[in-house]
């Protein structure tokens, strides 16, 4: 079979091409390797979009971390905290996880665009958008299905530092026991950073106060505030923590009849768009049937 007979310049411009990508992939990763590697050692580890994108990520917060306002920061270092990740990401690695993100939607955008020659500027911005918020979306989601776990078992947790110091105990053993023995979770881990708080040489108030800073619920707040201030008027404790622990199950309760309040209301949009139709059709097949059958539908 003869070989084609490509044009010189067509040649040329192939060569040039596959030269000028070899000497960027070259600068790409002469770029990441020469960005300091990240101890972990002390660190909890990613979130698995993370570890996915971490090679192309790490450089990628290195270049952005700068460019980040300090409000900015501060905010969303308060979300990593509420969010328990204050110890397995940072803001700059949070910010370029988004980066990454609008990258590959991009990119996904344009190599289902290309074939159809419809690509537009208007499909990469809201696929970069797109791919950006995605990750806020996942934090903001993850800060509320945490706070709802800690809400969900405090009142056990008040119950057994109740108990722990009716029987003796002082505050840091009641956190001591309430944290060893209640179930793994959000509040448990809450608890152990506290108590590490406490070993590292922090007073327990400011550590209790560490602890209303980082997760921002009122039930938490309002627990903390009612310890401090029964510690510094000399008050039994136990009486304020049985009643601490009472209306906490009372505000999960109210959480959730609440809730079966509004299931009513959520299943109106399935009930009218899904489950109606299908009904409907159901029910006048048989009559639309025979009315066709016999002319007058015809």
């Amino acid at each position: 079979m003869p070989m084609p007979d490509w044009p010189a310049s067509l040649v040329l411009a192939i060569g040039a091409l596959v030269v000028a990508l070899m000497l960027l992939m070259r600068w790409i990763a002469g770029v990441i390797v020469a960005v300091p590697q990240e101890n972990r050692e002390y660190l909890d580890p990613p979130p698995a979009y993370w570890r996915l994108a971490g090679w192309l990520a790490h450089p990628i917060a290195a270049w952005v971390g700068p460019l980040l306002p300090v409000p900015f920061r501060k905010r969303l270092m308060q979300a990593l905290r509420r969010a328990g990740l204050e110890y397995a990401l940072t803001v700059d690695q949070f910010v370029a996880g988004q980066v990454v993100g609008g990258l590959v939607a991009a990119v996904l955008v344009l190599g289902l665009t290309w074939p159809l020659e419809s690509a537009n500027r208007a499909a990469f911005v809201v696929a970069i958008g797109v791919g950006a918020y995605l990750p806020l979306s996942w934090l903001r989601d993850r800060i509320v299905s945490r706070s709802r776990r800690i809400a969900r078992a405090l009142p056990f947790y008040l119950d057994v530092i109740t108990l722990a110091i009716e029987a003796g105990s002082n505050m840091t053993g009641a956190l001591q026991h309430a944290a060893d023995k209640g179930p793994q979770g959000p509040m448990a881990e809450e608890l152990q950073r506290v108590l590490r708080d406490i070993r590292a040489g922090r007073t327990r108030a400011d550590s209790l106060r560490s602890l209303a800073d980082r997760l921002r619920m009122p039930a938490i707040s309002q627990w903390i505030a009612a310890v401090l201030a029964a510690e510094r008027q000399g008050a039994s404790l136990g009486p304020v923590l049985r009643a601490q622990a009472e209306q906490r199950r009372m505000e999960r309760f109210l959480r959730a009849e609440a809730m079966a309040l509004k299931a009513p209301v959520k299943m109106l949009f399935p009930l009218m768009t899904c489950i109606f139709p299908c009904t409907f059709v159901i029910v006048f097949f048989p009559v639309v049937v025979r009315l066709v059958h016999e002319g007058i539908l015809g």
